[in-house]
């Protein structure tokens, strides 16, 4: 397993520059040449993740904020580990957003979430570019448009989240979670997720020819192991 620790907890382990390279060319690597099977996200201190700093002063610069956030999110959502969010404390706009891009989050029943770029009159572009896949416009919406915070339960009701446990519960939680998908054939479990990432942005159409593929080399692939 390979596990990440957001570590800057006098500032919410708000995203600095230098954890934004880091992190990325960790996704980078292992995208080039896996080394696990899983990816821990986790913060330290009270915190989950608050949010990223925001250092740039002209639109150059805005803008090269605003694509290091993307490559970043690309990344996480592509990486061939399976991810796993371990949210014990806030996560609020940015951070949250890591939350919702790992394939797994396992959140404290207690810690606050939120989308909060509104209060300041800044649509959260970067979370809607794939909030609509995760919840219904009309539970999704009200979220970004009002900033306000909400609960664990509500964010697992409406699909951004996977599972609310107690926070004396959430590393047994985790770590079940962990043990289950180290049981999974590395190679089909990274086949599956590209697999299924795929099929989320394809018609019904494409999917189905996609389905042709994949099954014959799949079963391929099942044919050529030797009997147990």
């Amino acid at each position: 397993m390979l596990s990440v620790t957001l570590d800057r907890p006098d500032r919410g382990n708000e995203l600095s520059a230098p954890m934004f390279e880091t992190l990325l060319e960790t996704l980078r690597r292992e995208a080039a040449e896996p080394s696990a099977k899983v990816l821990m996200l986790r913060g330290n201190g009270a915190a989950f993740c608050t949010g990223r700093d925001r250092a740039a002063v002209d639109l150059a610069g805005l803008r090269a904020e605003a694509a290091r956030i993307i490559a970043l999110k690309r990344a996480l959502r592509a990486t061939p580990l399976i991810s796993v969010a371990r949210v014990h404390g806030a996560a609020a706009g940015f951070g949250m957003g890591l939350a919702m891009l790992c394939d797994f989050a396992v959140v404290a029943e207690d810690a606050p979430l939120s989308f909060p770029e509104m209060r300041a009159g800044l649509p959260p572009a970067a979370i809607m570019a794939y909030l609509g896949q995760y919840a219904l416009p009309r539970h999704a919406f009200p979220l970004v448009l009002f900033g306000e915070t909400f609960s664990p339960a509500h964010a697992r009701d409406i699909g951004l989240i996977n599972e609310v446990v107690a926070p004396a519960h959430l590393d047994a939680a985790v770590d079940a979670l962990v043990e289950k998908i180290l049981r999974v054939n590395a190679m089909s479990a990274r086949a599956c997720k590209e697999l299924f990432q795929t099929m989320l942005q394809g018609s019904f159409d494409a999917n189905c020819r996609l389905a042709v593929d994949a099954l014959a080399v799949a079963s391929s692939t099942l044919l050529r192991r030797p009997a147990q």
